[in-house]
């Protein structure tokens, strides 16, 4: 059985894509998978926010200040999980979303026994938000396989 994927839209409407799959040593639910994953942020998440929001903020646009690194034991449809809007909550589905004037984006967490996804879709709304994901989007991609790939490892230490 594979991961349920959620999206915005049919992926010809959406500005970016990126769907990042890890087959994990354990099985885990999707909440699980992000209180893991966000308990040990990224080195340079942190700057690449301020940088973000730094620039961001000249265009209109409101700072979302990164991740806290903060663990839920438990959320429900309207909870908060740092930016992000939980519109999806369930054992092995978490989709969340941040919608803005410049750009719509919804992560999708999903779990399937062993195995995690975590798909990103966006739709932009203007000319910032096309610039704005022409530099962001490559490095999402790899931030989001970074991710896995530690979580992988973390696990296999357990």
């Amino acid at each position: 059985m594979q991961p349920e994927i959620v999206t915005l839209a049919g992926r010809d409407r959406l500005w970016f894509y990126d769907c990042a799959r890890a087959e994990l040593p354990v099985a885990l639910g999707a909440l699980e998978a992000w209180n893991l994953i966000m308990s040990e942020p990224q080195p340079l998440m942190q700057l690449a926010f301020r940088i973000r929001d730094a620039i961001s903020a000249r265009f209109g646009v409101r700072r979302i200040g990164g991740f806290s690194g903060t663990r839920h034991a438990r959320v429900e449809v309207g909870d908060r999980l740092d930016f992000f809007l939980v519109e999806r909550a369930g054992p092995h589905l978490l989709v969340l979303t941040e919608r803005d004037r410049h750009l719509d984006v919804m992560t999708c967490i999903s779990t399937a026994g062993k195995e995690v996804a975590i798909t990103s879709s966006v739709i932009t709304h203007n000319l910032y938000g096309r610039i704005y994901m022409l530099a962001v989007g490559p490095a999402h991609r790899l931030i989001v396989r970074n991710m896995l790939r530690r979580l992988r490892r973390r696990l296999m230490r357990r």
